[in-house]
């Protein structure tokens, strides 16, 4: 029905530079889908780390803010999350996750796993000193 696959993560030095892709096959066009990035670490709820709407409005959380891109390509139904000046703080597992199909209800203040019901695999993305 919906299906998730994320590029593999990594392991890099802080301050380098990591890109993650989401590849979407779905019954409904992939434009339908409010898209997000979520990362955990063991022990911590679920952290929303940025949002992007139909249109490609994109919203990030203020501890990636300035440092973390995401985008989308409706044409090639994916969806990237391009990390630069990596801090160790980075280091967690890295969701791709869809929510809907919608329209709305995709900006900051839904940045939250309750929002999206189909989800990548994750990748493990470790930022070293």
């Amino acid at each position: 029905q919906v299906r998730l696959t994320e590029s593999a993560g990594g392991s890099v030095q802080a301050g380098g530079s990591l890109k993650l892709s989401c590849t979407v096959v779905s019954v409904q066009t992939f434009r339908n889908y409010c898209m997000a990035w979520f990362r955990q670490v063991p022990g911590k709820k679920r952290e929303g780390v940025a949002i992007i709407d139909v249109d490609g409005r994109a919203h990030s959380a203020d501890a990636v803010k300035g440092r973390f891109t995401v985008s989308r390509d409706n044409a090639k139904s994916t969806h990237h999350l391009q990390m630069n000046s990596l801090k160790p703080e980075d280091t967690a597992m890295y969701y791709c996750a869809a929510g809907g199909p919608r329209r709305g209800r995709c900006n900051d203040g839904y940045l939250d796993e309750n929002y999206f019901n189909y989800w990548g695999q994750g990748t493990q993305v470790t930022v070293f000193s």
